[in-house]
């Protein structure tokens, strides 16, 4: 049986979908941290999302296709609020003309904020990327 290519450590950042190309990228930073995957069964997937300050169980599933699709919800309690964030993302394919010394697996999606919490309104979308960290 092939291993989960979603299952490991990523490096995660995510960005508001702003299309002003005059605002500077680090305006448009939504959440940055440490996504960590592991398998609970041949279709389940469980782990954590945080940075500094804030970490969230994750737990979700992962579907077989052209690409790869991973989906799941992130929960947890921060600076006493309840947090939770919805996640879909999809596996980039290896391309064919590249190599794996030049190429890092990579995962690219969308995240929600499914409750509000703190000043922050629930419902706002940004785009997110994860590389494999090792």
């Amino acid at each position: 049986m092939m291993s989960n290519p979603f299952v490991g450590n990523w490096s995660y950042r995510s960005f508001l979908n702003d299309p002003n190309l005059n605002k500077p990228a680090n305006d448009l930073l939504f959440g940055a941290g440490t996504l960590t995957i592991v398998e609970r069964s041949e279709t389940e997937l469980s782990g954590t999302i945080g940075g500094s300050g804030w970490s969230l169980d994750l737990r979700g599933s992962f579907g077989y296709g052209s690409p790869m699709q991973v989906r799941f919800q992130g929960k947890g309690t921060v600076g006493g609020e309840p947090w939770i964030y919805d996640y879909i993302g999809w596996l980039v394919p290896v391309w064919p003309n590249s190599t794996d010394q030049l190429e890092v697996p990579a995962i690219v999606g969308s995240v929600v904020r499914t409750i509000p919490h703190g000043a922050s309104q629930a419902g706002v979308v940004a785009s997110f990327y994860a590389v494999r960290a090792g």
